[in-house]
């Protein structure tokens, strides 16, 4: 489906650009990957390793900007929307900036994504959209409804919208395994609580469901895969072992455990071998054997939370990881 296609990426410097372009651009030799963002730096940065490459451009734009979006998305057949205000309590004391990046900007992509007629849309969400107890939560949850709505705001336009959603991105810039490993000198380490949970996805395995999402979407879905989770004294066990644990509270907006589907999405969540996928509830789009595709409704209770997993990672496993991709770790 993306072989010879074109394809945009907003928030493309970001860590899941920085993994979604080159396993594309290998996979499925794309006519031309656009990198869309506002930052310049990061663009330059990211062009240098792309600098032999005529497929890759890259696009300076902010999705709060409507006609820039419109003129960036002339000619392109497939988006990814990756732009996001992010770190929880960066939402927190900036809400008025969150929102406008959030949710206006999930609104002009869609509005401009149906004028240029793009076939496709997948934009990335989080398990805080789940049942949202921070800003951050809460505007990227408004942002999947507004993707879902869009399916049916495009009237007769061929414009289709989808949503992945996933937790905590092992080793990407600003989350917890490379700030462990910045303090992996020191012999304590903080920790919120220690009953905190996260979900645990490494970002080829974002990639993978982004991929699915374009080649299994009708309109409206929400695709949540299946990862495991770790609690963070366990997490801050594997990356410094020696090092003891300082308990300073959770920060705010943060939550004890991460949700990814909720009791209240069951009746419209079905599951697959190794993912989930939530069917709107709007004009009965969870009944449709077309998007349903074989999938098992689940239990009408059923929820899926970082501490009520069955899948669990060990320090091992970390470790082994860590290991693996050490050079890469809080790089991208």
């Amino acid at each position: 489906m993306l072989t010879n296609s074109s394809i945009l990426i907003t928030g493309g410097t970001g860590s899941f650009g920085h993994t979604f372009v080159p396993m594309t651009l290998a996979k499925y030799n794309p006519r031309r990957l656009v990198i869309y963002s506002r930052d310049e730096m990061k663009q330059w940065e990211m062009a240098k390793l792309y600098s032999g490459d005529s497929r890759v451009r890259f696009f300076i734009g902010d999705v709060r900007d409507k006609d820039r979006l419109s003129r960036a998305l002339d000619g392109v057949d497939y988006v990814i929307h990756a732009a996001a205000t992010k770190i929880v309590p960066t939402a927190e004391y900036n809400p008025f900036e969150c929102v406008k990046t959030n949710v206006f900007g999930a609104m002009n992509l869609i509005d401009a994504c149906i004028d240029r007629g793009v076939k496709r849309v997948v934009a990335l969400s989080t398990d805080k959209a789940s049942s949202p107890a921070n800003l951050y939560g809460a505007t990227k949850l408004t942002s999947d409804k507004l993707f879902i709505a869009g399916n049916s705001y495009s009237g007769n336009h061929d414009t289709r919208f989808a949503v992945v959603r996933y937790g905590n991105v092992m080793g990407s810039r600003g989350s917890v395994i490379p700030f462990f490993l910045s303090l992996a000198d020191k012999s304590e380490l903080p920790i919120t609580d220690v009953r905190m949970s996260r979900f645990m996805i490494t970002l080829e395995q974002g990639v993978d469901l982004v991929w699915h999402a374009f080649e299994d979407m009708i309109g409206g879905e929400i695709y949540v895969k299946k990862i495991p989770s770790m609690k963070m004294t366990d997490v801050a066990l594997a990356v410094v072992p020696g090092a003891t644990h300082n308990i300073v509270g959770i920060r705010p907006g943060e939550k004890l455990h991460e949700q990814m589907i909720g009791s209240e999405d069951a009746p419209h969540t079905y599951e697959y071998s190794d993912y989930y996928k939530v069917l709107p509830a709007i004009h009965n789009w969870s009944k449709d054997p077309e998007r349903i595709n074989g999938g098992v409704l689940v239990e009408p209770n059923f929820t899926y939370s970082s501490d009520n997993n069955t899948h669990w990672m060990s320090t091992s496993e970390l470790q082994a990881w860590i290991k693996q991709n050490y050079e890469q770790i809080g790089k991208i």
